[in-house]
């Protein structure tokens, strides 16, 4: 039988850990869709292939994603799609091990780090869904 402060965390802990999750995504969509030629310029510098076209996947991915983690909807499976974009980027976005600059080496290994570690979260989401206070909640 679950204690009452265990019910707490059951309900309460699912739906923080997402509305601290999501408006980084949401943040970082809409960003890209006010700046689409700017986005797609930063991706291009960074090697990325077609950046002007994937530039409009890639706000929508996270723009809507993030929405939809925020409410719940879907959640493990958006949380896995959102950690799979995430685990996909990290790496061509914040490659550190390939700055000269000490200073920007090291504030592109926080932001991989940083990405690990929301990747993790994301994970753990998937893994134990919404909670029970999302629009996809078992009933």
């Amino acid at each position: 039988m679950n204690s009452p402060s265990r019910d707490a965390f059951a309900d309460y802990l699912p739906v923080v850990g997402r509305v601290l999750i999501a408006p980084l995504f949401i943040g970082a969509g809409a960003a890209k869709f006010g700046d689409i030629g700017g986005t797609a310029g930063y991706m291009q510098a960074h090697g990325m292939p077609l950046a002007g076209l994937l530039v409009w996947p890639a706000a929508l991915v996270e723009l809507v994603g993030g929405a939809l983690l925020l409410l719940g909807w879907q959640t493990r499976w958006v949380a896995l799609a959102l950690a799979a974009f995430t685990a996909i980027a990290t790496p061509i976005f914040h490659g550190y091990w390939m700055e000269a600059d000490p200073m920007t080496a090291y504030q592109q290994s926080l932001h991989f780090w940083k990405n690990t570690a929301l990747i993790g979260g994301l994970l753990f989401a998937a893994a134990h869904g919404p909670g029970r206070l999302a629009f996809d909640a078992p009933r």
